[in-house]
């Protein structure tokens, strides 16, 4: 079977099934199609979360905690045996390099089913001993037990890293799940399927619907009676329209959303490993990373210097073909992405900015000229007030402004209406501690980017979202907490 005829297809009670409609499943490279994808209409909607609820009451949700807990360790073991089919697949539909894809996504992937199957062997509950108006006691304990059915709806940059961050810990709690992926990104989400029928998890439990948004399988999803609950990850306005279709229900929601994060940068910060570090937090994965940072404030004795050192690193990464070894930047997810992308850099010229490198589209003279690429780019002197600082681009690009004091800096990076995450650069401790406990965020990092303990919490304030995932409190969400007090 070539590419072009290969047929990505909907997982729905343990078999591969096939809607009535297909649409087209795209290399952003070079635009060329790599396969056509069945898409669910609402009748396969319904009929994969009937089967996760059929599923749920044929005992998955009474599986001893170890056992499920097994099962995880075997989906992760089998992602491991088809390591290389689970990069190209993601390759191929992100158009990342190979290495990015190869060192973070499909490890991770695995890794999130371990974590959280080690997690629920260990996970405690709370119990009190309570004295009672009549002079003996009661013990309150609490008892896990799960929502039931998950929606989980996933976003296209870190496809496989994103569903299995979602659906790990929703299986370990005993729900049954029915992922609805990005229609840009539709390929590891059924791959995944393969290794869960291969491993033995049993019919219903996992299931994939794929599909768009509105009118299609995600309004399908969030808007279905039978769901208890949907996490989702991705861009803000989605959230809110998500928000809508799960009101009449009152289904309990994890939101993970957009941002525009800032990193403050101190004239005594390490210099090289601070340029080094924000060099990756703007352009890697093309930019196209909830936590990179697109406004970056740097202390006025250093900011000329600064300007010129990630300048330089900008000018050093290799645009090429995602399977090339020596690519470090890929092209963006879409045509329609990057029409978005480069419309803000417009704009930003628009409104006055400085264009210190890139502003356009990248020349290659082969096939990657019909391909989504778009240079690294970085602005300097624009106003706090433009759009351009205050939108999401979600492309490889940032802005740099100076800053005075810290009290500056940090009322600079508080002026947004995203939360996600931040980052402070310095080699004062002291300074560190201070200006991170006083950014309205999720998540700030001293002295580094992107590095995690996939037991702390993870999300946002404002428009990057509701509630926390990792560790316990994603174990908390996908659980109904039940009060047990037997008076004694």
């Amino acid at each position: 079977m070539t590419s072009a005829s290969k047929l990505i297809q909907n997982y729905v009670n343990g078999k591969f099934v096939r809607g009535p409609r297909e649409f087209s499943d795209i290399n952003p490279a070079d635009g060329t199609g790599i396969a056509q994808v069945s898409e669910a209409d609402e009748s396969l909607v319904n009929q994969a979360v009937e089967s996760a609820r059929l599923a749920l009451g044929g005992n998955w949700d009474k599986l001893a905690v170890p056992a499920r807990a097994a099962l995880l360790h075997k989906i992760a073991d089998g992602i491991e045996a088809r390591f290389n089919d689970f990069v190209q697949a993601e390759v191929a539909d992100t158009g990342k390099p190979v290495s990015l894809a190869s060192k973070i996504d499909v490890p991770r992937g695995a890794a999130n089913f371990r974590v959280f199957a080690d997690l629920i062997k260990n996970a405690g509950i709370e119990a009190f001993w309570t004295e009672t108006s009549d002079g003996v006691s009661a013990l309150n304990y609490c008892a896990r037990k799960p929502l039931g059915v998950v929606g989980i709806i996933t976003p296209w940059n870190l496809p496989l890293l994103l569903l299995t961050w979602k659906a790990a810990p929703a299986l370990a709690c005993g729900n049954c799940v029915v992922v609805k992926p990005s229609e840009e990104t539709p390929a590891t989400a059924t791959l995944l399927a393969e290794v869960m029928q291969s491993v033995g998890v049993p019919p219903g439990v996992f299931n994939v619907v794929h599909g768009f948004g509105s009118g299609s399988a995600g309004e399908f999803l969030t808007s279905h009676a039978d769901v208890n609950a949907i996490t989702f990850t991705g861009e803000s306005k989605t959230g809110s329209a998500i928000m809508r279709a799960v009101a009449p229900t009152v289904k309990p929601i994890s939101f993970e959303l957009g941002g525009k994060n800032a990193a403050i940068v101190f004239a005594d910060c390490d210099f090289d490993e601070t340029v080094s570090g924000l060099a990756d937090a703007v352009f890697l994965n093309t930019g196209q990373v909830c936590l990179c940072a697109e406004r970056v404030y740097v202390e006025r004795p250093v900011f000329d210097r600064f300007v010129s050192a990630l300048k330089q690193k900008a000018e050093g990464l290799s645009l090429g073909w995602p399977g090339d070894s020596k690519t470090t930047t890929g092209p963006l997810i879409s045509k329609e992405h990057r029409a978005k992308v480069l419309s803000y850099y417009e704009l930003a010229k628009k409104e006055g900015a400085t264009v210190v490198t890139g502003g356009g589209t990248p020349e290659f003279g082969d096939a990657r000229d019909n391909g989504f690429y778009v240079q690294p780019t970085i602005f300097t002197g624009l106003p706090e007030s433009t759009r351009c600082v205050k939108e999401e681009i979600f492309g490889p690009v940032c802005h740099i402004a100076p800053f005075d004091t810290e009290e500056e800096a940090i009322a600079k990076a508080n002026d947004t209406k995203y939360g996600l995450a931040a980052s402070v650069w310095t080699t004062n401790l002291k300074r560190g501690h201070r200006v991170a406990e006083k950014l309205r965020v999720g998540i700030t990092w001293v002295n580094c980017w992107f590095l995690r303990d996939l037991r702390t919490p993870f999300g946002g304030a404002g428009l990057s979202g509701i509630g926390r995932e990792g560790g316990l409190h994603s174990l908390n969400f996908y659980s109904e907490l039940n009060n047990i007090c037997v008076k004694l």
